[in-house]
């Protein structure tokens, strides 16, 4: 399964800073609005130090880690629901997703703020005000159709009335899936800071209080850019500089897949080593399914060694010796960092 983030902002908030250094594109980054005018696409890596590791036991086979498609969506303006600035287009492009990244300025400088003042809270405010009306517009559409009203819509007309999202206000329904609304989706805020505001605790704890329950990212688009540019050893350097122990990229990488409930499997030999996206909870032959559906038919048994017992006996031979090696059936419930190889009969 692949897992794919929508990136949304005023303009000028450093989105398209953002995901070039993500995915080391050349995406049009321009000090005006609308810079990014189709939906830009790119597909990043998911950091996982265990595949290097496994690596070497296998003889440094290829190395392919689990991805993540990060979507940047041209700038929304107050008044997108109604089709201000380019408008209804960018709430399409976000249903196709499976959640939603805001970025949100709080850094200073001479690039242009749409508002002409840099407020978080406003900004904050104006996205998420945009896609509750956009989602209220879809919901008095639906009812409109309908002979009799869905109560499921009702609620969340109210909710949404209310001035809340739906996923802040944790209510779900078919109704509500079937139509894609917008504030369905998980958010995690990606606060843009000045390089020095990185270790500035007291600003954070003031900009995570803005957005909890949901999660806050503290990044440097420009610094992140810089990282992009540099090999591994020489970005961890500059990161260890400035007591970060990863990049904000990284961490919104990783956030994204806690924030949707998502974990990794491994699969390892000498062609290739390789992580696997899974939903926390998936069974093994649910697990099997993602590498070809005829794996999870026909499913058997799962040989499985957990990560930390492989690395630590050296092998795969001197894992089983240790008792370490398993065989698990069809209620198996995977999880995050077991190696894997299934036995099948298609």
């Amino acid at each position: 399964m692949s897992l794919s983030i929508g990136i949304v902002g005023l303009p000028n908030v450093g989105k398209s800073t953002l995901f070039n250094a993500l995915t080391k594109n050349n995406v049009l980054a321009a000090n005006y609005p609308f810079a990014t005018i189709e939906p830009n696409v790119g597909i990043v890596g998911v950091p996982d130090v265990r595949l290097t590791e496994l690596a070497k036991l296998y003889d440094n086979p290829k190395i392919i880690p689990a991805s993540v498609s990060f979507v940047d969506i041209a700038g929304i303006v107050r008044g997108a629901s109604e089709g201000q600035g380019l408008g209804n287009k960018f709430l399409a492009n976000i249903r196709e997703c499976q959640a939603i990244v805001q970025v949100v300025r709080a850094f200073s400088g001479e690039v242009l703020h749409v508002d002409g003042k840099v407020q978080p809270s406003d900004d904050i405010e104006t996205i998420n005000t945009e896609l509750i009306l956009a989602d209220l517009q879809t919901i008095v559409t639906s009812i409109g159709k309908a002979k009799s009203p869905d109560p499921a819509l009702l609620k969340a007309r109210e909710i949404l009335d209310g001035g809340q999202t739906l996923f802040a206000a944790k209510y779900y329904s078919e109704a509500t899936d079937e139509l894609q609304l917008l504030t369905t989706k998980p958010f995690i805020y990606v606060f843009n800071v000045d390089e020095g505001d990185l270790s500035n605790k007291e600003l954070q704890s003031e900009l995570t209080a803005l957005v909890s329950p949901a999660e806050a990212i503290f990044v440097c688009a420009k610094l992140e850019a810089e990282l992009s540019e540099l090999d591994s050893e020489e970005a961890q350097e500059l990161l260890s500089e400035l007591g970060q122990a990863e990049s904000g990229l990284s961490q919104l990488i990783h956030s994204g897949f806690n924030t949707l409930g998502l974990q990794t499997y491994l699969t390892a030999g000498p062609k290739e080593v390789r992580a696997w996206t899974i939903p926390v909870g998936a069974t093994a032959p649910q697990a099997a399914g993602v590498i070809h559906t005829d794996f999870e038919k026909g499913f058997i048994k799962a040989a499985i060694v957990a990560y930390d017992d492989l690395v630590a006996a050296g092998s795969e031979t001197a894992a089983k010796a240790a008792g370490k090696l398993r065989l698990e059936g069809k209620d198996y419930i995977m999880q995050d960092g077991d190696v894997v190889e299934f036995r099948f009969n298609v």
